[in-house]
Formats: C-alpha cells, structure tokens, sequence
C-alpha cells in the first residue's frame, strides 16, 4: 500500500521532557506542532508507555528542546531508546532547569520552549498534549533536524512507541553479513564499520571488539541478530 507516503510528512526531532516530585525525565518526540500565535500553543504526541507521558499528565507542564542535524546518535539513543523508569537519562548531558521547574536538555539543541499543558486528548495508544508556550529561547543558528534527515542521512530508527513507527514486513530469511539491534534496529553494515567508534570498513561483526556497543542505543553484541 506504499506505507512510505507517511514518510513524506514533514516532522522534527524533540526531546520532550517533564518533571514530577522532583525527579525528570525526557523521550525523543517528532510528532509536535504549533496550533495557534496568540497565545502561542503547542500540541505533541506522547505514547501512553512512556515513563515521560505519566509526568506530564501529572505535572501538567513540559519542556520542548528542537535538536540540531550534528545531534549525535548517542543522545538521540540515550532518550529514545532507553527508559527513564532503567536508568537517570539526564546523566552526563547538559541542561538547565526551566520556569516550569522541568529540566530543558541543551545539548545540540537550537531551540528551547516551555509549555503549560491546557488539555489532554487520548487518541487510542497516544496522547496529545495541547498547550500555552510560557517561555522560550533560540540557543543556536544551527538547522533544525527534521525526521527525513534523521532517517535518510542518520540512518535512524523509529521505537515501537514512536507515532510514526511502522512494522516491516516479515521477509524470508537470507544469508547476509549485516546485523541488527533488537533494542533500537540499528544495522551494523561491515562494508561501512562505524566511523563514530574508530571501526573501520570491512571489519566483520564477528572481529568487533568485546566492548562495542550499538552506537545508538548502548545495547552489547548480544542484543545483534544476523540477518
């Protein structure tokens, strides 16, 4: 049915984050758009399983941090691929706390916002989040990264939970020298190594080092399937 044509809607790359009893946290969002001037509103797709969806349902205010094309992979992993409820995602990034006392991530970030949530609309698995913009900051001349590039130059991956996640197809097995993460469905070519992490063309997943981790989401080699 040509389910590529949704990759023809324009989308960016968020991170989203909120804050309840003091603690924060933050999920990689691209479903996110301006609703009205004035006031300023904002509405934005949250998945029901996400520890970030709970906060603001709860807290009723968010933050909103528009991330860079030369946003590494890692961080792009770090909150949108690993869960909040595992691990405090805010470690080792930089950040500052917003009017809404919920931390704003500043890492490869050109914009910042800050929203005070007006209405909750439940959309099946999803929520939308509508709401007044309080405050915000340009941080950077940087392009924006919109999700064609985050796909077609980043090689990324949609999570399961993401608004724009699509199942492929079941194919037939094929004998193939790539492997994939079954965290993150990140592919690990051997004719292109992984530049990022000093693995140079033609090496096989077999001679990767011990420590080598997916680039995008942290997981070790026994999170990889051939095929």
């Amino acid at each position: 049915m040509g389910k590529e044509a949704f990759y023809s809607i324009s989308y960016g790359v968020y991170i989203v984050s909120s804050v309840l009893d003091g603690k924060f946290n933050g999920q990689v969002a691209n479903s996110l758009f301006q609703v009205t001037s004035d006031p300023a509103t904002m509405a934005v797709s949250i998945n029901k399983q996400n520890l970030t969806h709970d906060y603001i349902a709860v807290a009723k205010v968010l933050t909103i941090s528009v991330l860079a094309n030369s946003a590494p992979m890692t961080l792009i992993g770090q909150f949108g691929f690993k869960s909040g409820r595992d691990l405090n995602k805010f470690e080792g990034t930089h950040y500052k706390i917003g009017k809404t006392g919920a931390a704003i991530v500043l890492d490869s970030a050109v914009a910042c916002f800050e929203m005070k949530v007006m209405q909750q609309i439940d959309c099946g698995s999803h929520s939308i989040f509508v709401g007044e913009i309080v405050a915000y900051e340009k941080l950077s001349d940087e392009p924006p990264m919109t999700y064609a590039y985050y796909q077609q130059v980043k090689k990324g991956k949609s999570p399961a939970t993401a608004p724009t996640y699509i199942k492929e197809e079941t194919v037939a097995p094929v004998v193939s020298a790539k492997y994939t993460c079954m965290v993150c469905g990140y592919v690990y070519d051997p004719k292109l190594g992984d530049p990022d992490n000093n693995i140079k063309p033609g090496t096989p997943f077999e001679e990767l080092p011990d420590d080598w981790l997916c680039p995008i989401c942290g997981a070790d080699k026994s999170q990889f399937e051939r095929g």
